[in-house]
């Protein structure tokens, strides 16, 4: 084993530990798909505090890197994906790579410049689109279409929680690209 091997494993072992310890809500609830659960994964309580955020990017950049896909940008919609990008981006940076961040929208602005998606310019370039968790697919696959709009070339969805609910197929069957994740929900407990 490495040293870099053993930070990763370090590093994906604590994000774990803070996941379960701050973001799985043990309660009845209804998720934005409609779907009702006995749990909530609250990947923000994650993804905005200041320790896992950097465990955050440091996971969300090694997905690609493992699967051997190269990348320049990284981001998603506007809610759960906009803090994850950003999180890859200073990962990146601390690792001397040069990965940018954007964040996209639903539908493209009717006024200002008129974009889709914000930030350096995607069009031409491999980008990955991350998220924190996805039930039903529907906000990664807007984000696929947003950016491929924009002249992006999307190489992956990549997720921090799979919460094994059928957005992998949906999304390789739908998008045509790989669906990434750094843990499945039986590594939470909630198999």
């Amino acid at each position: 084993m490495t040293a870099e091997t053993s930070a990763t494993t370090t590093d994906r072992s604590r994000l774990l530990e803070l996941i379960k310890e701050l973001a799985v809500v043990h309660e009845r609830v209804t998720l934005s798909s409609g779907v009702e659960a006995d749990y909530y994964i609250d990947l923000r309580r994650i993804t905005l505090h200041h320790e896992a955020s950097v465990l955050v990017g440091r996971a969300m950049l090694d997905l690609p890197d493992d699967a051997g896909i190269a990348f320049e940008a990284a981001g998603g919609l506007a809610r759960g994906a906009v803090p994850v990008g950003p999180a890859v981006l200073h990962a990146a940076a601390a690792a001397g790579r040069p990965i940018d961040a954007f964040v996209g929208r639903k539908t493209q602005k009717t006024h200002g410049m008129g974009r889709q998606v914000e930030g350096p310019d995607v069009s031409g370039r491999p980008v990955v689109v991350p998220e924190g968790t996805s039930t039903t697919g529907g906000s990664a696959l807007a984000a696929v279409e947003g950016v491929r709009r924009a002249g992006g070339d999307v190489r992956a969805v990549a997720v921090i929680v799979d919460r094994t609910t059928g957005s992998k197929e949906r999304i390789e069957s739908e998008a045509g690209v790989p669906y990434l994740f750094a843990f499945g929900k039986d590594e939470l407990g909630l198999g």
